[in-house]
């Protein structure tokens, strides 16, 4: 470095030539770069999640044959159902840690809920640990080992959420990326690693379990999570029962339908709507990335007055990506789905093409729904996650009704989705119009 002291004066102010230029024509130019750059991080990220998640569903279904990825599949399907719970600590170590101005208070959040993490996780492990034999007789799964082995993952898997959040709350969209890739990929290799050593299922189920405490014991850089604390903070009633109620609506509304279809259709048929199904979620999995990085930005903003620009970034983003992956499915949708499955799905089963974008719009739609929904969550205790769970509910039933074909089960969902879309986002439609029409007011009677 020079030790000139003109030199030293000039270049910070070059540096920040531009940076302060923008900063005065957008005076939220920071709040929105934040909101990019982690929403282009977590997308990185969720690449590399979805690859390796579809590559764990897809070799394990290659390497098992369909009985024993059934089984595999069970266990699967427990883990997102307890995700409701992990995701749930996830968000409320977010918002609490954003709200927080210190140091030792942001520490004080993460620990006390660190420490009601462990109590429940252990406790849902012990249960699991219990229950494996009655789980294992009601799923028809093939060993109780396989609940005894997924209850090692679950006991740390909530836990993580926490570890997470404090990723996630501190703006460290890098690591929270590295941290949800690295468990996805250990998953994959070590499925596919234990299947060829000749451990079947339980080697499938053995992967999940342990890259969940791979990914909570890697290290990262939140270190003044773990040090002082100036008080025993203690989440509100209001924030815990908030994000619970919305991740079991969204496990419900992102994974019921699977388990309806494998219980009205035969299991090919079921077989074909959760290769579409997965597909869809892809999409879900990069929007749920742009959210991840609007969520801790938006509950830092301490003004009491909704920003609208920013929901509009967010909002943008998601929808763009939507659009781009419904047209992309609808012009290439056997290359994309044959790419993905191989020939070992049918593909004579109704029309396909129309499936996958029906399926995608849908997906789409909710997710747009989502960008709302957490918004609101962010700056206040929201009534919006009750609706989105009575939408789930109205779900299963609507698919209870209508199942005729697997059209009418996509149709059911998607009605019902753009229904909600259009309940969240009624509230910011009237907020935005009686905005304007106050500008415009403004603008009058000045002139």
């Amino acid at each position: 470095m020079s030790t000139n002291p003109e030199v030293i004066a000039v270049e910070p102010a070059t540096a920040g030539m531009w940076r302060g230029t923008l900063a005065r024509w957008c005076p939220q130019y920071a709040t929105h770069a934040k909101i990019l750059n982690g929403s282009l991080i977590l997308l990185i990220g969720s690449v590399f999640v979805s690859l390796a998640n579809f590559g764990y569903n897809i070799g394990v279904a290659r390497l098992l044959g369909p009985s024993d990825f059934s089984h595999a599949a069970a266990a699967v399907t427990i883990l997102m159902l307890i995700s409701a719970i992990t995701l749930s600590f996830q968000l409320i170590c977010t918002k609490l840690v954003a709200k927080e101005y210190t140091v030792e208070g942001k520490a004080a959040v993460y620990q006390h809920l660190m420490k009601r993490a462990w109590s429940i996780g252990v406790g849902l492990g012990v249960f699991m640990l219990l229950s494996s034999t009655m789980l294992s007789s009601y799923l028809r799964l093939s060993s109780p080992w396989i609940i005894v082995l997924l209850s090692v993952g679950l006991t740390i898997y909530v836990p993580l959420g926490v570890k997470r959040g404090g990723l996630q709350g501190t703006c460290r969209f890098r690591g929270l990326a590295w941290n949800m890739a690295a468990e996805a990929i250990v998953k994959f290799i070590g499925a596919i690693v234990l299947i060829e050593f000749g451990f079947g299922v339980l080697g499938a189920v053995a992967a999940i379990s342990a890259s969940v405490i791979f990914a909570f014991c890697l290290p990262d850089k939140a270190r003044e999570l773990r040090g002082p604390a100036v008080f025993a903070a203690a989440a509100p009633v209001g924030e815990a029962r908030q994000a619970i109620v919305f991740f079991v609506g969204q496990v419900i509304i992102s994974n019921i339908d699977i388990l309806m279809v494998k219980h009205f259709f035969r299991p090919d048929v079921a077989g074909l709507y959760a290769a579409i199904a997965l597909v869809g979620r892809l999409l879900y999995f990069g929007t749920w990335s742009v959210v991840s990085a609007m969520f801790p930005v938006s509950a830092e903003d301490k003004t009491d007055r909704p920003s609208s620009s920013l929901l509009a970034i967010p909002l943008l983003l998601v929808t763009g990506m939507s659009v781009v992956f419904v047209l992309a499915l609808a012009a290439f949708p056997t290359l994309v789905f044959q790419s993905l499955f191989g020939s070992h799905f049918p593909t004579n089963i109704g029309d396909l093409n129309w499936l996958l974008s029906m399926n995608a719009a849908a997906t789409g739609v909710y997710a747009i729904a989502v960008v709302l929904i957490t918004y609101e969550m962010s700056r206040r205790i929201a009534n919006t996650g009750w609706l989105q769970l009575v939408v789930s509910g109205l779900i299963v039933l609507g698919i209870m009704r209508f199942h005729a074909s697997l059209l009418e089960v996509i149709v059911v969902q998607q009605v019902l989705r753009v229904l909600l879309l259009i309940a969240v986002a009624s509230p910011f439609i009237k907020l935005w119009a009686t905005a304007g029409r106050r500008v415009h007011e403004e603008a009058t009677a000045r002139y």
